[in-house]
């Protein structure tokens, strides 16, 4: 689309449509069809005719299709073109079928071939014309079991006469009996073939054909041992190849997928999965099951041994470890099942990418979303921006699409920027390959960059490219800079207009094509891929929905630019760390035999300037290199909200492909009588129960015609049956026909037919603020509604429609971005997550109740279970770490004295659990350091960020308070790691500093306490001073946190800590309701006062 580089600004609702920074309003020109030269059927290359012209099959749409591909289709399929249905008429050279004589024009019999006379004598050049048709030729014992349409011409008269005729098994009455050459066809079997060859009918008798005295009949590969043997051994090769397809699980039909045969490696797959060793995973699952006995065992004795003299203790800790017990099973199960997968990027090549032909390559449309540029630096957008534009992908196939949902002039102003700079950095990075491919982080890395470097020129280019980049940021600080103060009249454009979005919540939509319109190259003359703005429109009065409506409207605005079959969404702060990211995401979603269920693929978060100790567990790892890989082997890994490639027919709320059942084996052996006796009721109950089901999948189906939504848009397929009316369709996807024509291409592409100013102006009203009204974006299509998390509501529809998604570690990780490392940013973070899992959990799309009876598969339930009723762990973990300083104030205990068997209880339970965690980092990879760290902030979050989720999340359900969106910050200014000692006021601390400031004035009494009474009060402390250490020792992160690297405390935490722990302590000692209220007991002291 040419928008001839300027700012496109427009709302629908107001009839409003400007370009701005233009003399006068632009032409548009109308979008080019690209010229296929490769079959769409087979792969294979489509012919050229003498006059330089390619093949045609079907003159209506002129959907590639090759002559071989054609003839088969006419005299084997259907006889139509598989694009526009409309019938194959017979051209010129090739044989009749059946129907042909009901078409209208003059016969052209004679010319079937159209062999130049002066060629007709050439027996080479006569061999090579009928070898050119791919004859097909059974073999058998009867004289007619093939036919083959040969030109009529080729008679005995017209044919030299020192050429035999090969009459394939019967004299013809009109030819001498020394001109036969008699041959009986070989056998081929009659079975489906994966490949569209021709298959002879048995009806049609063989003409005579001439053939080569000279030459031994072997030399043309009929009727010889070698043949039959070499046909053997391919078909015997193909069956095994098919093989892998058959192990997959895929029956005869569906892996009889055209696509196949274009594979270069027979049908290899594009992955594969790699399972945990079993010297691994069997070790860790006997553990598990034993956890389970002992923790059976433990809360058996548990509830029938309670403490009578502190029961309330006793019963607030049994309810506490009954939910810990559920929870830990809610995140066991599964990881049952653990995989890990292998890509094969040369494969991928290969079947794609053949030499000196353009690639097959799906496009991708990469989102970028940011709000607030003050928060989210410009600066690191560009390099998110840099490192997408330089990836190592076909150009034309990647389109970056940036949304400013803040209305910055300084974003756009940067962006603006960053494309300038973009045709000096990407021919840079192409030409030495470097990685990784974001300028900030290439050239901060601390390593020798001349390693494996022997071009001369590379450390010259290096150093100017330095020096550009250098200047670059000068120009990026400068812009911020300057949007520090915002000027009375607002911001104005270079050319005087207004910025339109000098009012963030109302103001046009607003889209400007950076690269890729036509003039736009690199400096080495280069096309580059595509790098759009775009900014939606917003009104006073409507629900935006954050980030989600944010992404939904760059779905949609890419579908009428682009509109690329699969999405890649990135955070503004995660760039490309692995310029091959794409294609490892293409291994899984173009592999022919697996790909078409799959929705997304998923890569793991890794983390730039993070400090060597992780003190706030800002990796994550457990999560992302255990709990996924467990996830990856039942329906796939949730979405986290970032670095994930997607289908777009997934987000469009279809449903996956349902795999074809084969037909189901009767038995015989009883009679017919009596399995129709049994299965009468089953039949009826089936039956009522297969109609709702059509009934309600029929409305999520891709079969659908375009014959009511707009007349002009061609390139869909009319195969597809009208099953949703227009209001339906208008209902699903909103009022914009140019936007449905691009939902039901499946394989992406702009509608042909569409002009650029109809598209123009389709983009900007399907970003307009009231697109979404009374349709179902944000229910059932797009990114789903309802939650700050909508990441985790999106992924969990996807399931549910029975998509499967896919978990992909590369060797260099694919994406790395920026984490808050200062504990406020990070509690906030927590916050922002457990919140949006409250609010899942309170809604309708809760997992506990929701889905049931269609794709989600159980295990999977239960990981989503676990992601949203976590916060709710919150309670029981602040009732529990509590619990210890109780003990040590009042000298009580939750458990009775303990016995040789409760003990041993005690002991297999911790130890159950170590070698579970240990096992658990063994398969996956996972250090020590990390998995402490995990556990200490398990504890930190719990008792802080979750439970202020909890209780703003029933605040805004049940009163419709609500909260804001707080964006997190993306990096800091003063040094490396200067915010990980920044302190920020927030009251998420107080919790846990009076946890800890309790615990440890409860250590100290029983301590005393101990010492004071002598060495038989010792043996009942051990066990209440281990579990206040315990609390103590997971909070030791928070508490640095606190003391920051002046090794002081905040004042405000000080005195918030002293005065909660002094009120509690002391109200604890005024009112102990474990002492006794009966008369006090006075004993004499024995010391003689008179």
């Amino acid at each position: 689309m040419d928008t001839k580089g300027r700012l496109v600004a427009g709302s629908h609702n107001r009839n409003e449509f400007v370009l701005i920074n233009a003399d006068e309003i632009a032409r548009v020109t109308s979008v080019k069809e690209l010229s296929g030269q490769i079959c769409q059927i087979c792969g294979d290359e489509i012919e050229i005719s003498l006059d330089g012209e390619p093949f045609v099959a079907c003159n209506e749409c002129a959907f590639p299709v090759c002559r071989p591909c054609y003839e088969y289709e006419r005299r084997e399929g259907n006889q139509a073109c598989p694009q526009c249905k409309t019938r194959y008429k017979r051209i010129k050279g090739c044989p009749r079928v059946e129907g042909d004589e009901e078409e209208d024009g003059a016969d052209d019999l004679e010319n079937e071939f159209d062999i130049a006379s002066q060629d007709r004598r050439d027996p080479h050049h006569i061999a090579a014309v009928m070898l050119s048709a791919r004859l097909n030729i059974n073999r058998g014992s009867q004289p007619h079991v093939s036919g083959i349409s040969t030109p009529a011409e080729f008679d005995a008269a017209s044919v030299a006469t020192e050429i035999p005729l090969l009459t394939y098994g019967e004299e013809d009455a009109g030819i001498s009996s020394d001109k036969h050459a008699l041959i009986v066809p070989p056998f081929m079997s009659c079975g489906k073939r994966v490949h569209p060859m021709p298959v002879p009918d048995p009806s049609l008798t063989l003409p005579p054909r001439p053939m080569d005295p000279k030459k031994d009949l072997a030399d043309y590969g009929y009727g010889t041992v070698a043949w039959k043997e070499r046909m053997e051994d391919w078909k015997r090769k193909q069956n095994e190849k098919l093989q892998v397809v058959k192990h997959e699980g895929y029956n005869r039909d569906e892996f009889e997928d055209p696509d196949l045969p274009v594979m270069d490696e027979g049908r290899q797959p594009l992955s594969r999965k790699l399972p945990i060793p079993s010297s691994k995973i069997n070790p860790y699952r006997l553990i598990i099951l034993l956890r389970l006995v002992v923790l059976v065992l433990f809360f058996h004795y548990r509830i029938l041994h309670p403490v009578n003299d502190a029961y309330v203790l006793w019963l607030l800790s049994v309810i506490c470890e009954i939910w810990f017990a559920v929870s830990w099973i809610l995140d066991q199960f599964p990881k049952w099942c653990p995989i890990e997968r292998e890509t094969y990027l040369d494969r991928l090549s290969l079947r794609y990418e053949k030499e000196g032909k353009p690639s097959d390559l799906a496009s991708v449309d990469i989102f970028v979303s940011t709000v607030d540029p003050l928060k989210e630096p410009p600066l690191i957008t560009a390099n998110t921006v840099l490192s997408i534009l330089s990836v190592d992908y076909p150009v034309d196939k990647v389109a970056c699409y940036v949304s400013d949902d803040g209305a910055a002039m300084l974003t756009f102003e940067a962006l603006s920027e960053t494309s300038e700079f973009a045709r000096k950095w990407v021919p840079f990075c192409k030409k030495f390959s470097i990685e990784p491919r974001a300028p900030e982080w290439y050239f901060s890395q601390k390593v020798d960059y001349l390693r494996d470097k022997v071009d001369p020129a590379f450390v010259r280019e290096r150093r100017a490219m330095k020096r550009e980049y250098e200047e670059f940021k000068v120009r990026i600080n400068g812009l911020v800079s300057t949007a520090q103060k915002v000027p009375e009249e607002g911001w104005t454009m270079q050319d005087g207009t207004p910025w339109p979005g000098n009012n963030i919540r109302d103001h046009p939509g607003m889209i400007q094509v950076f690269l890729g319109h036509d003039g736009v190259r690199d400096i080495e003359g280069n096309e580059l891929p595509r790098l759009i703005y775009v900014s939606r429109e917003k009104r006073p009065g409507f629900d935006h929905h954050k980030k989600a409506g944010a992404m939904n409207a760059l779905v949609r605005v890419s579908a009428i630019i682009s509109n690329a079959p699969f999405l890649l969404n990135v955070d503004c702060d995660h760039y490309i760390n692995n310029s091959k990211a794409l294609r490892e995401a293409m291994c899984f979603m173009m592999d022919p035999i697996s790909g078409k269920k799959i929705c997304y693929v998923q890569f793991p978060q890794r983390f730039d300037g993070i400090d060597r100790h992780d003190r706030y567990s800002n990796r994550n790892v457990v999560f992302f290199d255990i709990n996924m890989k467990g996830l990856d082997g039942i329906q796939g890994p949730i979405y986290v909200g970032t670095g994930c490639v997607f289908r777009r027919q997934a987000l469009y709320g279809y449903d996956a492909p349902v795999k074809k059942k084969p037909p189901r084996r009767t038995c015989n052996c009883l009679p017919k009588w009596c399995c129709c006796c049994c299965c009468r009721s089953k039949k009826k109950n089936k039956k009522s129960k297969s109609n709702d089901k059509k009934n309600n999948k029929e409305v999520t189906k891709q079969i659908y015609a375009l014959e009511n939504i707009e007349e002009g848009i061609e390139g869909i397929d009319n195969e597809k049956s009208s099953l949703m009316p227009q209001i339906k369709f208008e209902k699903k996807f909103g009022q914009s026909p140019v936007f449905i024509a691009s939902t039901l291409m499946e394989d992406g592409g702009v509608p042909k037919g569409a002009t650029t100013a109809s598209l123009l102006k389709e983009a900007i009203h399907v970003i307009s603020c009231g697109y979404e009204d009374k349709t179902d974006w944000g229910k059932e299509v797009g990114w789903i509604y309802g939650s700050v998390t909508e990441d985790i509501l999106t992924g969990f529809k996807m399931h549910c429609h029975g998509w499967r998604s896919v978990y992909c570690i590369p060797k260099r990780p694919a994406f790395k971005g920026s984490a808050p490392i200062n504990l406020s940013d990070r509690l906030h973070q927590v916050l922002r997550w457990a919140l949006g899992s409250v609010e899942i959990f309170l809604s309708r799309h809760c997992p506990i109740w929701y889905g049931y009876g269609c794709g989600l598969k159980p295990l999977e339930r239960f990981s989503y279970i676990a992601s949203v009723v976590y916060p709710l762990t919150s309670i029981p973990l602040l009732i529990y770490c509590t619990l210890p300083a109780v003990c040590l104030l009042t000298g009580k205990f939750i458990v009775p004295e303990i016995s040789n068997y409760a003990s041993l209880l005690f002991m297999s339970l911790f130890v159950v659990i170590a070698v579970t965690s240990i096992l658990e980092m063994q398969w996956g990879g996972v250090g020590i350091h990390d998995w402490w760290r995990n556990e200490q902030f398990w504890v930190i979050g719990g008792v802080s960020s979750h439970l202020f989720a909890l209780f703003q999340g029933l605040l805004k359900v049940l009163a419709g308070v609500n909260t804001n969106f707080t964006v997190t910050s993306k990096g800091g200014d003063d040094g490396e790691f200067s915010e990980l000692y920044l302190f920020k006021w927030t009251s998420l601390l107080i919790p846990p500093m009076t946890l800890l400031i309790i615990n440890v004035i409860g250590v100290i009494v029983g301590v005393s306490d101990a010492i004071s009474n002598g060495y038989d009060s010792w043996g009942p402390l051990f066990g209440r001073l281990f579990f206040a250490i315990w609390v103590i020792v997971h909070l030791y992160p928070f508490l640095k946190g606190l003391m920051g690297k002046q090794d002081r405390l905040p004042t405000i935490i000080v005195v918030w800590s002293i005065l909660l722990a002094s009120i509690l302590s002391l109200l604890w000692a005024r009112v102990n309701p474990f002492v006794s209220k009966g008369d006090i007991v006075l004993e004499v002291c024995g010391l003689d006062c008179d």
